[in-house]
Formats: C-alpha cells, sequence, structure tokens
C-alpha cells in the first residue's frame, strides 16, 4: 500500500508586490502551517519523504510541515512541475517517485490539487481544498506508478477551521 498525503500550500501574502512564485507565507500561513502538521503527527502520519512545488509559499510550508513531523531537510524535495500543476502533471510526479517510499507528502496548489483529489476520491465531492488543508490517500498498489488507476481510499481530510481533531500546540 502507498499513502499520498496531499497538502496545498498555508495562505500566502498578497502585501509584497513580488511575482506569484515569490508570493511568501502571510502570518497565517505561518500559523497554520506548523499546526496542521502536529495534527498530522497526532494521526501518526508518518510520510518518508515531503515533495513541494518551487513556489516560495511551497518551499515554506514544507519546511514548516517537515519540522511538525520530525523530519529533516534531508527528506524535503522540490519538483517544479508541481507549480500550478494540473491533476495529470501531479500524478507524473507520483507516477516518478521511488517505490521505495510508502508514503509521501506532496506540496502543491489549487485547481490542481482540488481537481485531483476528486478524480480520486469522486465520493467525497470536495469544492476547495482550502489553505493548509490536507487529504490522505491510501492505494492499493506497491507502485506509485500506477496511483492513477489503483483502488483509491481516504485515510483522512482535516483542514485548519475542523473542529474535529485539536492538538494542543507544544
Amino acid at each position: 500500500m502507498k499513502q499520498l498525503i496531499l497538502f496545498r500550500h498555508a495562505k500566502s501574502s498578497w502585501d509584497d508586490d513580488v511575482d506569484d512564485i515569490d508570493r511568501p507565507l502571510a502570518p497565517r500561513g505561518e500559523r497554520d502551517a506548523p499546526r496542521m502538521g502536529k495534527r498530522l503527527k497526532a494521526r501518526h502520519a508518518r510520510p518518508d519523504l515531503i515533495v513541494a512545488s518551487h513556489a516560495r509559499r511551497a518551499q515554506q510550508t514544507a519546511e514548516l510541515v517537515g519540522r511538525a513531523l520530525g523530519m529533516g531537510p534531508k527528506r524535503l524535495a522540490t519538483d517544479e512541475a508541481l507549480y500550478l500543476a494540473s491533476p495529470d502533471a501531479i500524478l507524473g510526479v507520483v507516477a516518478g517517485l521511488d517505490d521505495a517510499h510508502s508514503g509521501v507528502l506532496l506540496v502543491g496548489h489549487n485547481p490542481g490539487l482540488t481537481e485531483l483529489v476528486n478524480r480520486l476520491l469522486p465520493r467525497l465531492g470536495l469544492e476547495n481544498l482550502p489553505t493548509s488543508g490536507v487529504v490522505a490517500i491510501d492505494f492499493a498498489t506497491t507502485s506509485w506508478k500506477k496511483t492513477g488507476t489503483a483502488d483509491a481510499k481516504l485515510a483522512y481530510y482535516d483542514y485548519p477551521k475542523n473542529p474535529e481533531l485539536f492538538v494542543t500546540e507544544n
């Protein structure tokens, strides 16, 4: 089995006059990303690797979540193909993952992430994956190349304003 955790980057700032790719996290994003990392840890999420878009906000999100999960920088990777990627492009990145990884957390962008979730889990009917939102998907396969066609099952869906799981900050 493979587990893919799709994580939409945390809330970004629109205050600076910078190119989209260079937008940093807003204070809310800097707060939500580590909180969601702690919630992932409380759910016993143990990804072997975090792969993020090269956008500044995605990189910052990956670092904050990785730190909350106790993952060092050697377990963080960047893939430029994830920047504003379509569902097919995201699946292409996933298909290229090393099968030695049983769990991967992917930090990307909308609308591609929401569209991919709805393709893989149509019964979830996700209207919009919010910033710092997480969808964990279990695939009945041992190969990342087959995740686009393998049976997919929702492990969990979580987001910062979800009242169902509360983890205290330490």
